[in-house]
């Protein structure tokens, strides 16, 4: 019950994030759900060895080279996902903050017993 509520948490800081940032279109909630999924594994199996391999560069870069990862893996993820299209880099950045900070807000407003 837990996971599906975090999904459906995930899925609405979707949505609040593309409604904020220009560039950034899904279709609906369903979309929103489909992203966040998606996301989420690309986020699991993906990142990590791209983290790894750039492990470098991002200690070069005192870790700022982590937002464009980021970026990445969601315009991965706009590829992926028909239906959630993101306009380019700087928008994915931008959209990554966004729903960060949006995710992070919702999940706080839930409580400690997530």
């Amino acid at each position: 019950m837990k996971t599906l509520i975090s999904l459906v948490v995930s899925a609405v800081a979707v949505l609040i994030a593309a409604y904020v940032i220009p560039g950034v279109t899904v279709n609906g909630f369903f979309t929103a759900v489909v992203v966040a999924v998606i996301l989420g594994l690309v986020n699991m199996f993906i990142r990590p060895i791209i983290s790894l391999l750039t492990l470098p560069l991002n200690i070069l870069t005192l870790g700022l080279f982590s937002f464009v990862i980021t970026a990445l893996m969601i315009m991965l993820t706009g590829a992926i996902v028909p239906g959630f299209t993101v306009s380019g880099f700087l928008t994915a950045l931008i959209f990554g903050v966004v729903l960060s900070l949006v995710n992070g807000l919702l999940f706080s407003l839930m409580g400690d017993d997530k």
